[in-house]
């Protein structure tokens, strides 16, 4: 981070630095004291805190001692890493425990913490204490005022974004943690969001990570600040992708690719053991295709695409919806199903970039996972609907708690076949594309597979009718050699003028 901060801390001669690489920036003066430190403590009945029992006078005493502590740290060797007393650790993760509290937060913003913590950031050599720093500030911003106040702070918002760089991993995950919690408050979303337009290392800092960290909670939390700035601001998002990762004054590189490679990356960090963080990394993934930028990017031959598709089918072929699952299993997976294989339609649409690795050895298998997907939705939908039956057909006794009680089950119900909905579109607009690239020796082969029987082949083209015809013609064409009786089978359960004889 070195030479990267302005002019942050009041005062004539006020500037930010670096004291050495990976350490957190330095200002040239100690944090500010805290206000009226005296003026509140004459008295017990005013010392707790809002309606707590946080004493204030602890609180005044202990940012007395951080601002201390910033200037013993600062006497000494200002190339030496610096470690936090243990007592002194103690009572800073008090505070910061406390200032999940909304009165205590409040008092905290009212006595000028943020300043205090800006100077601490800025000057200290040592993580932990910025670590601390940073959440208690990612603490006090959970709420709507205290965030505002704290956004307004223009020169807490440069030292922020600049910390992005920093070497200490859970500085980092405190970082991303706070900037997600202020980008997240709609009243300063686009305040942050144009301090992050403006900042061009906040890219390059944020594809570093993804692509080199091993923490895997430090990877969850860039990915869902990624997630939600793509989110929010498409033309962001176009930005970063036409301009890949390169910080300010770069130049070479490897250009606009980064940003989906850096993405690839994380997702593969978290592929083993944190399914929630990589489904935070396919929806990210999802939203470049929404976009002719990203497309484009991931269409450059000999690029990340060809990865990416690999990757995918991997995820979706080997670790989800695999023969022998329960159907139910669809509910628990289907976060992650819809944005793989949203993704993979949009490569599949790729010819160019595709053809080769699309037609070899990822097809069949990916087929059959794709069948799969529409059986398993088939037989838990007809599961659901023998249970609502069986429980119609029970007794009822009709009480009010129980009414109830059906009514948030149906809500929930509701809400449930809506996700699957958008699974079972997505998997059956992708399946009628890939029909219609499949050989008639690659249907003989799903056919002698087992991917290709009555039980996976009726619930598909069921999936696949009216919208995709002519897919499900396709299909019955070449299940008319590869297998005649499964072709009369598909027949007998549709419209025989849908289908060729």
């Amino acid at each position: 981070m070195e030479d990267h901060f302005g002019d942050v801390a009041d005062g004539e001669n006020s500037s930010i630095g670096s004291s050495s690489p990976g350490h957190s920036p330095v200002v040239d003066r100690n944090p500010s004291p805290p206000l009226n430190i005296e003026g509140e403590q004459d008295g017990e009945e005013v010392d707790a805190i809002g309606e707590t029992v946080y004493s204030k006078h602890w609180l005044f005493s202990t940012l007395t001692r951080l601002i201390q502590i910033v200037a013993e740290h600062n006497d000494g060797d200002p190339d030496a890493q610096i470690h936090l007393p243990e007592e002194d650790e103690d009572d800073l993760c008090k505070i910061w425990d406390m200032a999940m509290d909304k009165d205590v937060a409040g008092f905290l913003q009212e006595f000028n913490a943020a300043d205090i913590l800006l100077g601490v950031i800025a000057k200290s050599r040592c993580p932990r204490l910025t670590e601390i720093s940073v959440g208690i500030l990612g603490n006090i911003a959970c709420f709507p005022d205290t965030c505002l106040t704290l956004s307004q702070n223009n020169d807490l918002g440069v030292v922020l974004l600049l910390l992005l760089g920093d070497s200490d991993p859970p500085t980092l995950l405190e970082t991303c943690r706070l900037l997600l919690t202020c980008v997240s408050h709609r009243d300063v979303s686009s305040l942050w969001l144009e301090r992050i337009r403006q900042q061009a290392s906040v890219s390059s800092s944020l594809c570093f990570i993804m692509r080199s960290s091993t923490n895997m909670d430090l990877l969850v939390k860039v990915g869902e600040l990624v997630d939600k700035l793509f989110d929010m601001d498409e033309e962001l998002m176009k930005t970063w992708v036409t301009g890949g990762c390169q910080g300010a004054g770069e130049e070479g590189g490897e250009g606009r690719l980064d940003v989906a490679s850096s993405l690839l990356e994380a997702a593969k960090q978290l592929r083993p053991d944190s399914p929630e963080g990589l489904e935070v990394y396919l929806h990210t993934l999802q939203l470049l295709t929404t976009i002719d930028e990203g497309i484009q990017a991931l269409a450059v031959p000999d690029g990340v695409g060809g990865a990416l598709w690999t990757f995918l089918c991997e995820v979706v072929c080997e670790d989800l919806c695999q023969p022998g699952d329960p159907p139910l299993v669809l509910g628990e997976q289907k976060a992650l199903l819809v944005p793989a294989l949203a993704v993979l339609s949009a490569l599949y649409a790729c010819r160019d970039l595709n053809q080769e690795h699309s037609k070899g050895n990822t097809l069949v298998p990916l087929f059959g996972t794709l069948v799969r997907i529409l059986q398993y939705h088939r037989e838990h939908q007809q599961s659901k609907r023998e249970n609502r039956e069986a429980c119609a057909s029970g007794d009822r006794l009709g009480q009010e708690g129980d009414g109830q009680k059906e009514d948030e089950e149906g809500e929930e119900e509701e809400k449930v076949d809506e996700l699957f909905q958008s699974l079972i579109q997505t998997t059956a607009e992708f399946l009628s594309d890939v029909i219609t690239d499949l050989t008639k020796e690659g249907v003989s082969e799903l056919v002698k597979s087992g991917c290709l029987t009555v039980k996976t082949c009726l619930p598909a083209v069921r999936s696949m009718l009216p919208q995709f015809s002519p897919a499900v013609q396709c299909l019955a064409a070449m299940l008319s050699d590869a297998d005649p009786s499964l072709a009369d089978a598909v027949r007998r359960e549709f419209p025989v003028s849908e289908l060729p004889r």
